[in-house]
């Protein structure tokens, strides 16, 4: 789920959300996909077209552990749950979150695949708890290269980018309805982990410099999270994306992508994690501690956006004015001083011009200054906004899963569960909490290092502006040595 997009008094952009709400698709038409999954420009226009009215925010949620419905085929339970000692039969509330996202039948054990070694994913332990397991290499990838270009003889017309995966350095072409479209197929597929938003999508005056500048930079930073994250950034999907040049080739993968059967509560299949079965107890205390975490810092992160957008406007507005008006009285009083042509009062009155013209400089600094400071870490902060908010629901389909091994344990005590489906359905939800912990684990590493440097990057820039307008003014001291 994405953060609602930034208010309109922001940098003065008028921007909406993708056309992420034009993925979701029904089951059954899923199952009727063929030639139609290929990438034919008449099913992928509704990002370029000026009239298009979706967005990020109008996409029901629900789905992929409180992410969005993936696009899969729900299996139906096994004759072996009618025997009186099977495994438990599926909850009728099929509204649940739990159920929809499919991880009612992974801890039921009603979804089955073959797992290959090229699909598993672990979670190891460490000294900070379970954390998501290496795979792969590190790499980095670059967003550069904006180039307006056209289609149907100039009738339509969109931004292409550069995409260029450090690990070959071979630079692919991807528009903004390609990210749109590996948006929504990590967000079907990783159950647990947060998908970042995509930056804000901008229907009329699309190709302004700026904006092309500001879009490319928030693909740049949406793609270098991707990176940086164990799992996501090592899966086929993302590599497909970052890799295929060849038009043929992409239509198969992109078909092959949309049709990964390990997607939802199904990609749970594909985790392994330690063998120390997890204590309940200490599973909750560390799901709520996280829990107050992400309310009490989504509260002071929607605070922060508000304060500091409204310290924008101060920057442009008032504090613009207040110092050129403080540097408009110096200069009446310059002009009123150049009457008196005695050589012995012209240098005071240079000084004094001087001094208003300094104060209209000082003026500009205010209202230039927050794209060096305050816009930056706004962008940074309202990105987690987008994060945290997928959290909320994440949390609930895991207290889900708690609870319904807690509702086997039961069982089995009362002899209407076997001890042995007991303990699998024990040890899927321990793989769950597992996954949960690790990538809690995640988020605040990532979080630590992201707001030491972008509050870092702020501090100097403010010490930087002052230093700007403490030489301003030490220059205009000066003038007056010789008055």
């Amino acid at each position: 789920m994405p953060p609602p997009p930034l208010p309109s008094t922001y940098v003065g952009d008028t921007e909406e959300r993708g056309d992420q709400g034009r993925r979701q698709e029904s089951d059954a038409a899923q199952g009727q996909q063929g030639d139609g999954d290929d990438w034919d420009d008449d099913d992928w226009d509704d990002d370029d077209d000026v009239d298009s009215q979706y967005s990020q925010d109008t996409r029901p949620a629900g789905g992929n552990f409180g992410l969005h419905l993936a696009n899969r085929d729900q299996r139906s339970a096994s004759s072996a749950e009618q025997q009186k000692f099977g495994t438990m039969k599926r909850s009728f509330n099929r509204f649940s979150t739990f159920v929809k996202s499919g991880g009612e039948a992974y801890l039921l054990g009603t979804a089955k695949a073959v797992v290959s070694d090229a699909d598993k994913v672990a979670v190891v332990d460490s000294e900070d708890g379970p954390v998501w397991g290496t795979h792969g290499q590190p790499f980095t990838c670059s967003v550069t290269s904006p180039k307006k270009e056209a289609k149907f003889h100039g009738i339509k017309s969109f931004i292409a980018y550069q995409v260029t995966p450090s690990f070959n350095m071979t630079p692919v072409t991807r528009r903004y309805k390609h990210f749109d479209w590996l948006h929504g197929r990590l967000e079907d597929k990783f159950a647990m982990i947060p998908v970042p938003p995509l930056p804000d999508k901008q229907v009329t005056g699309r190709y302004e410099e700026e904006f092309i500048e500001k879009r490319m930079a928030g693909l740049q930073g949406w793609v270098s999270r991707i990176c940086r994250h164990p799992v996501v950034a090592n899966s086929d999907v993302y590599n497909h994306f970052l890799t295929c040049a060849d038009e043929k080739r992409w239509k198969q993968g992109k078909r092959k992508a949309e049709k990964d059967e390990f997607v939802g509560g199904s990609f749970f299949l594909t985790i392994t994690t330690p063998e120390q079965p997890l204590q309940v107890k200490f599973v909750q205390d560390q799901v709520e501690a996280f829990s107050k975490f992400v309310k009490t810092m989504d509260d002071g992160v929607r605070d922060g956006v508000q304060v500091m957008l409204e310290s924008c406007k101060k920057h442009r507005g008032p504090y613009k004015r207040e110092y050129q008006k403080n540097g408009h009285v110096f200069q009446e009083l310059g002009n009123a001083f150049s009457l008196d042509t005695r050589p012995s009062a012209m240098h005071l009155t240079e000084a004094m011009k001087h001094t208003g013209k300094t104060y209209d400089e000082i003026g500009q600094l205010f209202a230039q200054q927050p794209r060096a400071d305050l816009e930056p870490f706004i962008e940074e902060i309202h990105e987690y906004k987008g994060i945290l908010s997928n959290f909320p629901e994440i949390i609930e389909v895991h207290k889900g899963a708690l609870k319904r091994v807690k509702d086997c344990q039961k069982k089995e005590g009362a002899g209407k569960l076997q001890e042995s489906e007991a303990v699998a359905i024990s040890a899927r939800g321990d793989v769950i909490s597992y996954a949960l912990l690790a990538e809690i684990n995640h988020f605040q590493q990532e979080r630590v290092t992201d707001f030491k440097l972008s509050t870092q990057k702020y501090l100097r820039e403010q010490i930087a502006f002052y230093q700007r307008i403490v030489q301003k003014l030490e220059g205009t001291l000066s003038q007056y040595d010789d008055a």
